[in-house]
């Protein structure tokens, strides 16, 4: 089979041609502008190519509901062009092969439990920190929805009572994005990227509040893995100091293997696809809409 995947991310664009078993043989980055030029540049890389089926993992707020005359929109988004965009519309508009669209975060999910980290488990939880905060959840092979996909990234946070950040979240200042964004970082410090690297400070408060989030995830969800991506996740130095900020909280009240201290690297961990989580996820959502036009 010849399959295309998307990974519609604010910043770029990533195509991909790939297999029904997660291999990728082509692929390109596009960066995100306006969804005309942008939307041109994806056809053009897809041109000539005869595809069984193409999946779309999108950034969002995006409209999942099928009985909803927004179907496949991208809605209240920051990017102001792509406010209102008729997304799923558009690619079904260029190729009449089945579709599979959702959201980035859960396009990562779906990767990671069917080849990467999260293998052969009931459910995982996949985490992207980078510009934004988004998360997606696998339970039994499905992606957790409901009357939208989930926006934990904007999840109220116990505040570090050090820390007077008002918080770069244009809806709710404060929020987990608000405070633990890759935004959130450099306005907070003062300083971008390689400045921030060897400060200790700044990491030990971006694992404080990635571990409050991470607690409530842990006590709602029950996830079997917990994947953190993303490019503030980069710094390596965060696991163990979210693993053992994690224990400290729940401060025993679970007492599953996982959580242990012999265990809990194994429990929350990297991308076992690395930066290819989010590609290879727009292939599987393609294998599924194709699977259910059978």
């Amino acid at each position: 089979m010849i399959i295309g995947g998307i990974e519609a991310g604010g910043t770029k664009f990533v195509c991909g041609i790939g297999n029904e078993k997660g291999e990728i043989t082509n692929r390109i980055s596009i960066p995100t502008t306006n969804p005309t030029e942008t939307m041109d540049q994806v056809k053009h890389f897809f041109r000539g190519t005869p595809l069984d089926a193409i999946g779309v993992g999108s950034f969002g707020p995006i409209d999942l509901n099928r009985n909803s005359g927004t179907y496949g929109y991208i809605k209240n988004s920051p990017k102001v062009e792509w406010k209102d965009f008729d997304f799923a519309g558009a690619i079904s508009s260029i190729w009449n092969v089945p579709i599979g669209f959702d959201t980035d975060v859960n396009a990562a999910a779906l990767a990671e439990s069917i080849w990467g980290a999260a293998e052969g488990l009931s459910s995982c939880l996949y985490i992207t920190i980078g510009t934004g905060i988004g998360a997606g959840m696998i339970v039994q092979g499905s992606m957790l929805s409901g009357i939208s996909h989930p926006e934990m990234g904007h999840i109220r946070v116990r505040r570090h009572p050090k820390d007077h950040y008002e918080g770069c979240c244009p809806y709710h200042h404060d929020c987990l994005e608000g405070l633990a964004a890759g935004p959130a970082l450099e306005e907070r410090w003062g300083k971008k990227g390689v400045a921030l690297k060897g400060v200790d400070q700044v990491w030990e408060l971006e694992a404080y509040y990635l571990s409050e989030a991470l607690v409530n995830f842990i006590l709602t969800l029950s996830p079997m893995k917990i994947v953190l991506g993303g490019g503030v996740m980069k710094q390596h130095q965060l696991f163990p100091l979210i693993q053992k900020m994690v224990q400290y909280k729940l401060n025993g009240y679970l007492s599953f293997n996982e959580l242990s201290q012999e265990n809990i690297a194994q429990y929350i961990v990297p991308p076992g696809l690395g930066d290819d989580a989010g590609l290879k996820g727009a292939l599987a959502l393609a294998m599924r809409a194709y699977q259910s036009k059978l």
